[in-house]
């Protein structure tokens, strides 16, 4: 019976065991979880803050992705005859034609493959808003002509989710916007209708020099 005794007991001490085990890599496995819980939390706020700083006021400059220096920040000049005044023309806007505004830039720095032109408005309630990403414009191209797009160029999409021009629509008083032409030092080779998050970050990563433009519209 003693022998009897002892296998039993070390059969329940060897169960306690294999209990303890199973406890530990359970815990083994929430720890885990929660560890690549942390890391998705973490990726999905760099990825929000990467955002707003490309579309902050400083628009590219100080972003770690960013190949554009505090030398290059403003070194292109851009205007528009859509402005009088300081206000852009109703026809540009959603209370007129909504029609793609014209635009004529400086020279571009050495070292420019492509140019792309952005417009937004970093001040909106659901920050950024844009209205209009058109990329791998010809290095050589001076301006954009009204209700058309330079040879060669493609528009991603805004952020009603359609590719093209959404015609800035203030509502209740003015409203500013920003035209900004970046020049990139490589050609984006994005597909037509590209997504916004892919369009603006690619040239978050290849911006050499910018210029902006930045106008108000009157609802």
């Amino acid at each position: 019976m003693g022998q009897n005794r002892r296998g039993t007991g070390l059969r329940a001490a060897a169960a306690a065991a294999a209990a303890r085990r199973a406890g530990a890599a359970a815990a083994a496995v929430r720890r885990a979880g929660a560890a690549a819980a942390a890391v998705r939390r973490t990726g999905a706020v760099a990825g929000l803050l990467g955002l707003l700083s490309l579309l902050s006021g400083c628009g590219l400059i100080g972003t770690s992705k960013s190949s554009l220096g505090q030398a290059e920040e403003q070194s292109m000049n851009v205007t528009s005859p859509m402005v009088q005044q300081g206000v852009m023309l109703m026809r540009y806007t959603c209370h007129g034609r909504g029609e793609t505004p014209p635009l004529s830039w400086s020279a571009t720095p050495a070292g420019t493959r492509s140019l792309a032109l952005v417009v937004d408005d970093a001040a909106a309630p659901i920050t950024p808003r844009l209205y209009w990403i058109v990329f791998d414009i010809n290095p050589g191209t001076t301006d954009i002509q009204a209700g058309s797009l330079p040879p060669g160029a493609r528009q991603a999409r805004n952020s009603t989710g359609h590719s093209g021009y959404a015609a800035p629509c203030p509502a209740g008083s003015p409203h500013q916007y920003r035209f900004t032409v970046y020049a990139l030092n490589a050609t984006l080779k994005l597909p037509k209708g590209a997504p916004e998050k892919e369009a603006w970050s690619s040239i978050a990563r290849h911006a050499i020099a910018r210029g902006r433009l930045p106008v108000w519209a009157h609802p």
